[in-house]
């Protein structure tokens, strides 16, 4: 198996098909890999936690005790669906979001200046990378199939279809696995997309699905503007 699995507060982290699973008794925080090989692990945890190895291509160059496993799911011959790392950005933008440490003095260019955090900062978070190139139908059922397995509990979905697109619940795989979560105790939070302010723009507005999204924005930022006359 190439993907994680997760049982929060045992964590089982698993390798590909073929490597040795080592487990040891307390939680490793500091993983590097060289040459699809672990080879340096600083445990420091209370004893009793299951950790194996970690998949190829997923590096742990520091502490990191928010992300607790990840899985992704191969999209033909793009090879950037073929790891959890996000080459993209958005799931890094979207699991801060949810569950960003606590971050002094973040400010816009020295402007607005503050605390940020995520809306759960001590949670722990597995991540299901579907995207890559393209979002297939499969991989996100596979993902909502695996997050019911692993036992979470809150799934934050950050995507979904057109507006423009005429969808059937049928044929809606959000929607389809979302209810599958639900009926399993499972929270789902879902975007509602990044259409309007015009009627009608919202996406993911099944009933079963807490939909988020934003209105307006609650605040101006100022800043003095220096013409060419230093005026």
């Amino acid at each position: 198996d190439h993907i994680s699995n997760i049982n929060y507060p045992s964590i089982a982290i698993s390798k590909f098909t073929g490597k040795e699973i080592v487990n040891v008794s307390r939680t490793v925080t500091n993983i590097g890999e060289e040459d699809e090989t672990v080879y340096s692990a600083i445990v420091d945890a209370p004893n009793g936690v299951k950790v194996q190895l970690i998949p190829e291509k997923l590096q742990f160059t520091k502490s990191s005790k928010t992300i607790i496993g990840a899985r992704y799911y191969a999209d033909g011959d793009d090879d950037g669906s073929k790891t959890v790392r996000d080459n993209k950005g958005h799931g890094t933008h979207t699991a801060s979001t949810a569950a960003g440490n606590v971050v002094n003095g973040a400010s816009y260019y020295g402007l607005a200046n503050g605390t940020a955090k995520g809306g759960s900062p001590e949670s722990r978070l597995a991540i299901y990378k579907v995207c890559s190139a393209t979002c297939s139908g499969s991989s996100i059922l596979a993902a909502f199939d695996d997050a019911i397995s692993d036992g979470v509990d809150v799934l934050s979905v950050s995507l979904g279809s057109s507006t423009e697109l005429e969808r059937d619940l049928t044929t809606d795989v959000i929607a389809i696995g979302s209810f599958h979560a639900v009926q399993h105790g499972i929270l789902v939070v879902c975007s509602a997309g990044n259409d309007g302010p015009q009627p009608s723009s919202v996406t993911n507005d099944v009933p079963w699905i807490l939909t988020v999204g934003a209105t307006t924005i609650d605040r101006s930022l100022q800043s003095n503007i220096v013409l060419g006359n230093n005026k």
